[in-house]
């Protein structure tokens, strides 16, 4: 297949280094598919996962959580905290209806 580049005005020729880049982006998912299948299938051969041989977690489990450190303490029982996400403990909600200052809770 020949393309004369030379007849192409700038639209044609931008139309198809974007068809190009697709295309690439296609084969390298592609071929990233079938090195990632040949590397688990060989590791499986040998008596071992890919996560064990790479020391973590292969591409299909996913990302790791995080967890969020708490950011309030309950000065009445330091047991309790909160990381200031999600639903609002009791004893924050009942502090806030107090007129409390959330900044009173923070952990230093």
């Amino acid at each position: 297949m020949s393309i004369d580049l030379s007849t192409m005005d700038r639209k044609d020729l931008e139309k198809l280094r974007k068809d190009i880049d697709k295309q690439i982006e296609r084969l390298n998912k592609s071929d990233q598919k079938a090195a990632l299948e040949a590397a688990e299938r060989a590791a499986r051969e040998h008596g071992f996962s890919l996560a064990e041989l790479t020391g973590g977690a292969s591409a299909k489990a996913g990302r790791v959580k995080t967890v969020n450190p708490p950011r309030y303490r309950n000065p009445d029982n330091p047991s309790q905290t909160w990381t200031g996400k999600g639903r609002r403990p009791d004893w924050i909600k009942a502090a806030q209806e107090k007129g409390e200052d959330l900044s009173k809770f923070e952990i230093a």
